[in-house]
């Protein structure tokens, strides 16, 4: 079988700006970095989850169903982390990214009231929060203590 050859990328200084469409549509929404950063700092501290479980309300990124915990990693200009800044506000288009951006948190907090009538504990950490891997490892500890605090694990 002939192997196929792959030409390499042009350096980014010589190839045309991504497109807004093209930049968007490469956002993640499971398995993000933040995300993956938690769930191998809360596994070293040998709590265990199962990832994205989709028959709890709002899917959350890590749960545990039999602790009734869940943790949501948050982007922080997607569910508009206050005083962040990586939060910051679109410049344009505002009529667009307002409501959307709005919707996003109080879906969000539709989805932590659900989850909270079920009996569950429900945690955020902000993707700021996974940057630093001083400031990851102190989230990661308090949120160790706080599920332990409520009986889990």
């Amino acid at each position: 079988m002939p192997s196929l050859k792959l030409t390499p990328l042009p350096p980014r200084r010589l190839r045309e700006p991504l497109t807004r469409s093209q930049m968007m549509s490469r956002i993640r929404a499971r398995n993000t970095d933040p995300e993956m950063r938690v769930r191998s700092a809360l596994h070293r501290l040998g709590l265990r989850f199962r990832k994205h479980a989709k028959d709890l309300p709002g899917n959350p990124d890590i749960a545990n169903r039999s602790k009734h915990w869940a943790i949501f990693v948050h982007g922080c200009f997607w569910h508009s982390h206050e005083g962040c800044r990586l939060a910051s506000q679109p410049k344009s288009n505002i009529g667009y990214w307002k409501p959307k951006l709005e919707g996003n948190l109080s879906r969000d907090h539709a989805h932590y009231r659900q989850l909270e009538a079920l009996g569950y504990r429900v945690f955020v950490v902000w993707e700021c929060e996974t940057r630093n891997s001083e400031l990851l490892s102190s989230t990661v500890r308090t949120l160790r203590d706080q599920i332990y605090a409520g009986g889990g694990d």
